[in-house]
């Protein structure tokens, strides 16, 4: 065991059978947040991973603060234009949290304060921005917040004239439309295991809020959405695997239509331009391939193929403007945005590197010949660019300032691709500092996630400098069950081949190693949620190839999860996982399960991280998972659970107490790989 055990409450095991195997569950107590033994014992483990990494603390302290020194904390979002003004957000220094506002017609005019976050979170420890809708005339702000982490969000109207209130509060909002009037609001709400199901009207200066769809399928969610053309309300049922549209005049005049019935494993959106919807399909091509339908009969007869499905591209969103289409497609795992005027042609928007993120910004005019988009790199800071589409000329508007004298020449980008056990290549994306040695005993710290056909971002990190310049290099395995190299790429990690997910990421750290990036003494896994689950997953399959693990708001408790329809987002989540109940599906997860696969042996070092109020993945699954954890392993390396009491499954909502826990995290990487002083 590694270190006193914090104090727990004497607990029977609560039996948990499946198909006639039977398990002892000693920690399933706690799952009882009221219980004050629970919080004592999260209370506990805190305390202990604080004395572990008292050591740390100037550390800790130095990379905050390195990390505060490259953000410039006084500064400005681009503005972008819709209707008669400018939108923008800052921040202020010393200020957690952004100002949102906007200029009537021209920059040079005055500010207008829409909304400071800073002034709603006075007095919590909490605060998100979920919708942010202005009314077409630009006077009322349709907005809601979450107070607690639980992604629990409060709708409310703001009157932009008076800077007041309207009298509505509605609370589990989902997703917000107005309608053309400007007067009438179409918003979801959530039910008690916060699926959006239900859809509603509401005139403002009325009691009345029409229900106007509601969905019993506990596997689909429903959303509200307006075109870019504005002429268009779209109304989306979907889960994880299948999608259904339908469509209203914006003006709320007549009846919704449907676009196509769902039909399982076919999923498709659409966008409005002119007199036709285009609709991104996957009927014919698990990759998508693009139609268009005439908007007075959308349906399926008339469909004509605009894009052929391809196998080597995936079709990630289509986004319509009156003179042309943006097509965000991913080949070979890295984002193109396509350019195809409606008058004919095809063009690629031009990217400065060849390993980079990209995707569009907010393009809210619908007539016009610039396309907007931000690019990053794992050396290139988030740039803010427009496409002007009559000269095909790229102009850089802003890039994130890096202070502290950054220079992006000083850091060198790889592209790798490790075979997997069946021959499959992996995609790896690495960065590191310039000129260091490749002799296997550089630390690196190796990301991934891998499920929902999720692309894990080859993005930007200024935080991510006092690692590099410690001489730690870091690198993304793109592993199966992510999205990087299309749909075909997910369904080869997810349900019955969710393992090659875990096998994909051990095949990457063995390669980094055998070919001499790393060594296994001084390689750290991280990854987030399900990227959480692969944490788990991966040390339970191979403890012996990583020095230490970093694990936040982890998956880990599947089983037990999966089983329990009542949590939020279970039941949708069986065409991703799996259904216990059915046998062959509980094999699946029983095979890779974290907290059911625990044995006794060595494991790496851990830095487990959860947060109380999260909605996503519950404080009690890496909770459990540690207390049984430390029952098991074999060793002294440290096992740390670190429990954010005022949160939810993102961490801290505040710049600065989001920088504070990433400096923890780095501290203790930097401590298991003994790398303190930047090189």
């Amino acid at each position: 065991m590694s270190g006193p055990l914090p104090p727990m409450a004497e607990r029977r095991p609560r039996a948990v059978t499946f198909h006639g195997e039977t398990f002892e569950d000693p920690y399933a107590w706690l799952r009882e947040r009221d219980d004050p033994a629970v919080r004592a014992y999260l209370e506990a483990e805190n305390a202990y991973a604080g004395q572990i990494l008292a050591g740390t603390a100037a550390l800790q302290e130095t990379l905050y603060r390195e990390m505060l020194g490259r953000i410039k904390q006084t500064d400005l979002s681009v503005p972008y234009r819709w209707h008669d003004h400018w939108y923008f957000s800052r921040t202020e220094e010393g200020k957690q949290y952004p100002i949102h506002c906007r200029k009537h017609r021209t920059l040079d005019a005055e500010e207008e304060v829409l909304l400071d976050l800073n002034a709603l979170a006075e007095g919590r420890s909490f605060m998100a921005l979920g919708a942010f809708e202005v009314s077409d005339d630009g006077t009322l702000l349709a907005f809601s917040t979450d107070e607690t982490g639980y992604r629990e969000y409060r709708l409310q109207v703001k009157d932009l004239r008076s800077g007041q209130l309207l009298p509505l509060a509605v609370e589990r909002a989902g997703t917000v439309a107005w309608q053309a009037d400007g007067r009438t609001l179409w918003y979801t709400v959530e039910d008690d295991a916060k699926r959006p199901w239900r859809l509603y009207r509401h005139r403002l200066g009325t009691t009345e809020h029409e229900l106007v769809l509601e969905e019993h399928d506990e596997a689909f969610r429903v959303g509200i959405d307006r075109t870019r053309s504005g002429e268009w309300l779209v109304q989306i049922a979907g889960s994880h695997t299948t999608s259904e549209v339908r469509v209203l005049p914006a003006t709320g005049e007549g009846n919704w239509r449907l676009v196509a019935p769902r039909r399982p494993e076919v999923e498709y959106d659409l966008a409005h331009q002119g007199e036709r919807f285009v609709i991104r399909v996957n009927d014919t091509s698990r990759n998508f391939r693009l139609v268009a339908a005439p908007v007075e009969d959308p349906g399926p007869d008339r469909w004509e193929e605009v894009v052929p499905g391809r196998d080597d591209v995936m079709l990630e969103a289509v986004d319509a403007f009156g003179g042309h289409l943006v097509l965000s497609e991913r080949a070979d795992g890295l984002p193109r945005l396509r350019i195809l005027p409606r008058d004919g042609g095809d063009r690629l928007i031009p990217f400065p590197d060849p390993v980079c993120e990209a995707y569009l910004g907010p393009n809210f005019v619908y007539d016009t010949t610039l396309v907007r988009f931000h690019y990053q790199s794992l050396t290139t800071p988030t740039s803010v660019f427009d496409f002007d589409l009559r000269t095909g000329s790229t102009t850089l508007l802003k890039q994130v300032e890096v202070l502290g004298g950054y220079d992006p020449a000083a850091y060198e980008t790889a592209r790798l691709h490790a075979p997997a056990g069946d021959g499959t290549l992996i995609p790896v994306s690495l960065v590191r500092r310039r000129g260091r040695p490749r002799d296997g005993t550089g630390p690196l710290l190796l990301e991934g996630y891998g499920a929902y056909g999720i692309s894990y971002p080859i993005g930007f990190s200024s935080n991510r400098v006092s690692l590099l310049d410690r001489g730690v290099a870091v690198a993304i395995a793109h592993v199966r069950g992510g999205g990087d190299l299309g749909k075909p790429w997910h369904d080869a990690g997810r349900m019955g081949q969710k393992m090659n997910t875990f096998t994909d990421f051990i095949a990457v750290a063995e390669y980094l190693v055998a070919q001499r990036w790393t060594a296994p003494a001084r390689l750290v896994a991280e990854g987030g949620s399900a990227g959480g689950l692969l944490m788990g997953a991966v040390a339970n399959l191979r403890p012996d190839l990583f020095r230490a693990v970093v694990s936040q708001v982890p998956f880990v408790d599947v089983l037990n999860t999966m089983a329990d329809a009542s949590l939020p987002l279970t039941v949708g989540e069986f065409e991703e996982w799996g259904n216990p109940a059915v046998p062959e599906q509980y094999r699946w997860i029983r095979a890779y399960c974290p907290y059911r696969n625990l044995r006794a042996g060595r494991y790496p070092a851990m830095l487990v991280r959860t947060a109380f109020n999260d909605s996503q993945v519950m404080y009690w699954e890496p909770a459990k998972y540690v207390a049984r954890l430390r029952t098991l392993k074999e060793d002294d390396a440290p096992l740390l659970l670190v429990t954010n009491l005022g949160a939810g499954h993102g961490g801290a909502s505040g710049r600065y107490d989001r920088l504070r826990e990433i400096a923890l995290d780095y501290a203790f990487v930097l401590a298991m790989t003994g790398v303190a002083e930047p090189a």
